[in-house]
């Protein structure tokens, strides 16, 4: 299994004492320095925490960015700071959790440990038992439609799905549910409606091995990936039209 990551942004002179902190703790640091496709890289990774250094050029938007998307704004964010004028400022913006520089070896193994988005061992056994199962007739009537380009009703079907199942293997239905939608609205011009609903599906996508019930999970993760990509820079700017890609069984 992969090490959950905790995503950095700061001067490498403090990211030296981070990286030791999450070895040790079976986390993998990854800095982040690039603003633009900042809050796609994070869903994409499904980092588990966020760290800011009080100290980073614009800290509040590496602060407040991440809290304003859905697919990203239940990810803790800790900010690095003792000063109070930054720690009060830090609160309001929607820092979880403020660490003083000198107590980062005391307090951020604790955080990492309470409060990091990781997934239990008991989830992961249930999307693994979930995956194996065959996919349901109702969800293999919505991708029909989904790889018609019938965006909205294919909706409805895995909706009803997602509704009636208990288990994370929900997490499939509403994740190709999500990446249509997000069709739909490109389509239509809609590009932010079209990000913000590709963005929610990564997060699902994430969880879930490369093929679950026979959908080719790893298939769609790319394709929504180059779909947020082509949406980023796509505003209008005369590029053109994305590419559909349908959803592949693989059984």
């Amino acid at each position: 299994m992969n090490r959950p990551i905790v995503a950095y942004i700061g001067p490498p002179t403090r990211q030296e004492a981070i990286v030791s902190i999450t070895d040790r703790l079976n986390f993998a640091l990854v800095a982040h320095a690039e603003q633009a496709g900042f809050v796609r890289r994070l869903a994409g990774e499904q980092a588990a925490l966020i760290v800011v250094d009080g100290d980073a050029p614009e800290w509040r938007w590496w602060v407040t960015t991440p809290k304003a998307s859905p697919a990203t704004r239940r990810i803790p964010v800790v900010l690095v700071a003792d000063d109070p004028a930054q720690v009060e400022a830090a609160f309001l913006a929607g820092v979880d959790f403020v660490i003083g520089p000198g107590e980062l070896e005391a307090s951020l193994p604790d955080v990492l440990k309470r409060h990091a988005r990781v997934q239990s061992e008991g989830e992961a056994q249930q999307i693994e038992a979930g995956c194996g199962e065959p996919l349901p007739p109702q969800a293999r009537e919505a991708i029909v439609l989904f790889n018609q380009g019938a965006f909205y009703h294919q909706h409805d079907l895995f909706e009803a799905l997602w509704m009636a199942e208990e288990g994370p293997i929900r997490n499939l239905y509403q994740a190709i549910l999500q990446v249509g939608i997000a069709y739909f609205q490109a389509e239509r011009g809609n590009l932010r409606g079209a990000r913000k609903m590709a963005l929610r599906s990564l997060q699902w996508l994430n969880v879930l091995p490369d093929v679950c019930q026979g959908v080719d999970v790893e298939d769609l993760r790319k394709n929504t990936a180059r779909l947020l990509e082509w949406l980023e820079g796509a505003a209008g700017d005369g590029r053109e039209e994305f590419v559909f890609s349908p959803v592949r069984l693989v059984e």
